[in-house]
């Protein structure tokens, strides 16, 4: 059995009071997280997620309520868990030179400390299957800020196939990207059409009928979206929502 639990489910400005964006995978083979937005410490502890259950960390682009926390998270790994154990931090391209910029912008530059465990940076190269330890990871561009080097997933660990959008607009590619997944976690910032670096509803309700996934559960809801949880047509995440595949 595999639990997919959703750590942060907002928008990148809180909508409806919840947190940012992070996921955790919880499988036979390990632990995993989609994002580390700056709330993911605190939801983690909410949740009763042990810092070191994290074996590897996943970055859908390099926006702050996605990859924020992760100073912070390394550094409490460091300090107050005293970890021995290999973190893996995988992403797009950049992946290592935008977490370590991020450190030393936020104070806790990884330079200058003398590291208990070992941290390893994986560049996920879109349509490039990649191991990540026990699990295997495929990523594809997505319809986000250029700029972010935005990308989605999908991932498999053991027979589970878990697809992650990212944050994206929608683009005619999307259904294929994510077919077969037993779960497609999917954003959907607003109601209908506007800024179009980001899923609506509207959008999802009518192409529906495309996604060749089994189930599918709505995330990075913003403040209108925020108002709808468990009222949608589609299922919607909130903070520590728990989803087993």
């Amino acid at each position: 059995m595999t639990e997919v639990i959703f750590i942060g489910t907002s928008d990148a400005f809180g909508a409806g009071g919840r947190r940012q964006s992070a996921t955790f995978v919880r499988g036979p083979s390990g632990g995993l997280l989609f994002d580390c937005g700056g709330t993911t410490l605190s939801g983690l502890n909410e949740l009763g997620i042990e810092r070191g259950e994290v074996d590897t960390v996943i970055l859908s682009h390099f926006h702050a309520d996605h990859f924020g926390g992760i100073p912070s998270m390394l550094i409490a790994m460091l300090y107050e868990d005293q970890r021995d154990d290999v973190l893996r931090i995988a992403g797009p391209p950049e992946v290592e030179q935008r977490v370590r910029a991020a450190c030393s912008a936020l104070g806790h530059p990884l330079e200058d400390k003398l590291w208990c465990f070992k941290t390893e940076f994986t560049v996920l190269e879109p349509g490039r299957p990649t191991l990540l330890g026990p699990v295997g990871v495929v990523g594809f561009q997505t319809h986000h800020n250029p700029e972010a080097n935005p990308q989605g997933y999908v991932v498999t660990a053991g027979s589970k196939r878990i697809a992650y959008s990212g944050d994206t607009g929608w683009f005619e590619a999307l259904p294929e990207m994510v077919q077969g997944s037993d779960l497609f976690i999917c954003e959907c910032t607003q109601m209908t059409p506007g800024y179009e670096y980001h899923l609506s509803l509207e959008e999802l309700l009518e192409r529906k009928d495309q996604f060749d996934v089994q189930d599918i559960v709505l995330t990075h809801l913003g403040t209108e979206m925020s108002k709808q949880r468990g009222q949608c047509p589609l299922p919607t995440a909130d903070d520590g929502l728990i989803v087993r595949v």
